[in-house]
């Protein structure tokens, strides 16, 4: 009995059918069950619908004039271009994030700096400086420069009202700017008055020093009415034997910015000097012949052209000087004719000076162009000066008389300002 109920399949409980809240709860079951089967539907319809669009495409493709080949090479270049501009993109977007993240390290260490004591002006400068994208050195460079020491110069003025006549004393420079290989500088100053800049002086050269004392005056005829409208300049210079004369500094004093009822002394710092085109004064041809056995030097004025103009009317009345020098002395002079009106004059007039051979190395011909006025002071066009111990051009001509005795040599010669020429005079002389 025992064998057979063991034997004996069991049969299937059924439980009791759901009701209520159990059936209600299949229900949503069988739903979604529904669901998934519509979106499998929809999925497998969106994918023929794909299809459709490709295979539109792809035909749309075909019927192109185009053999596959440039198809296949117009797309690779597009796939290229659009690879490229993403990686630009992306590329420009980690800088900035970099950038970001440096601009918050400097906040956070400015934060620090705050909490030590530092200024907080320091902080927002250097978070300006990274809104707008400054670096250090660019900051550094917009910075204004630390003004270059020059030197200063010393000086004084009085005017006399009954003579219509301002006196400008140069007294003395100091700590002036080295400007010779030794450490030292040969200065002189030049004084003069804008815009007419006719009259020129100048202090004599000092050598080899930074502070050098002139105590010398010079005189300038303005009437008071007038003195508004000037300018009163001194320039510093570097005297050079063999170059054109370096500027130092200068000081410019706009005459309505003083008072003139009392006399003036003070010190003022030199200014850069503005660096200006040289002035053309026009140029010279000198003939020059010397025969040795008579001892006899002939200097033979031939011509001139291209003259400053120095009359109201656009012309000049000019005439021309000859100075003979032995050792800063003049030993004789001579002048031409005056010619009316004209920038280019022709004169053709020849001067003789007895020179003994054994001489003739220690002279110096000083020829000057001046503007002939009946009222005031002929006032110098420009200048040049020939002899053994000149430069360039002014040497070259003294030389070839030399080497070509009793035969006359001709050469034209640029003028040159007249305290340029005197200058290197007084240089020669200071030096013996």
């Amino acid at each position: 009995m025992k064998w057979n109920l063991f034997k004996k399949k069991p049969e299937a409980m059924v439980g009791p059918q759901p009701t209520g809240a159990s059936a209600m709860t299949m229900a949503p079951l069988l739903s979604t069950t529904a669901e998934n089967a519509t979106e499998s539907g929809e999925h497998v319809s969106k994918n023929d619908m794909f299809g459709d669009i490709k295979n539109k495409f792809l035909n749309e493709i075909d019927k192109l004039p185009l053999p596959p080949w440039a198809i296949i090479a117009i797309s690779i270049v597009a796939v290229v271009l659009i690879l490229t501009c993403c990686f630009c993109i992306v590329k420009k977007t980690c800088l900035k994030k970099k950038k970001g993240k440096k601009g918050k390290k400097g906040k956070g260490d400015m934060g620090m700096k705050n909490m030590k004591g530092g200024e907080k002006q320091d902080d927002d400068d250097d978070e300006d400086d990274i809104e707008t994208g400054m670096t250090g050195d660019e900051k550094e460079e917009e910075e204004p420069k630390e003004k270059e020491k020059l030197g200063k110069l010393q000086f004084s003025l009085d005017y006399d009202f009954a003579d219509n006549k301002l006196t400008v004393g140069i007294l003395q420079a100091a700590d002036l700017l080295s400007m010779d290989s030794g450490g030292t500088s040969d200065p002189y100053v030049k004084v003069f008055i804008l815009p007419d800049k006719k009259k020129k002086f100048d202090t004599k050269v000092h050598k080899k020093t930074l502070n050098p004392v002139f105590n010398e005056t010079f005189s300038f005829k303005i009437p008071f009415q007038e003195m508004g409208g000037k300018t009163l300049v001194m320039s510093v210079y570097d005297f050079d034997r063999f170059s054109k004369h370096d500027v130092i500094g200068e000081v410019k004093i706009p005459m309505n910015t003083l008072d003139l009822a009392q006399p003036i002394e003070q010190w003022r710092d030199l200014d850069s000097a503005e660096k200006e085109e040289p002035e053309r004064l026009g140029d010279i041809c000198v003939s020059l012949r010397y025969v040795p056995t008579a001892g006899k030097l002939t200097i033979c004025i031939l011509e001139a052209k291209n003259l400053k103009k120095m009359d109201v009317g656009g012309l000049s009345d000019p005439y021309v000087k000859i100075h003979l020098l032995q050792n800063g002395k003049r030993l004789k002079k001579k002048k031409t004719t005056v010619k009316k009106n004209t920038l280019n004059p022709y004169y053709n007039e020849s001067f003789s000076f007895e020179i003994p051979q054994d001489q003739m190395q220690k002279i110096q011909a000083v020829i000057t162009v001046l503007d002939y006025d009946k009222i005031g002071k002929n006032d110098a066009i420009g200048k040049i000066w020939v002899g053994s111990k000149a430069q360039g051009t002014a040497l070259r001509h003294w030389s070839d008389m030399i080497a070509n005795p009793r035969r006359p040599i001709a050469q034209w010669h640029p003028l040159r300002p007249e305290e340029e020429v005197d200058a290197e005079l007084a240089g020669l002389t200071a030096k013996k």
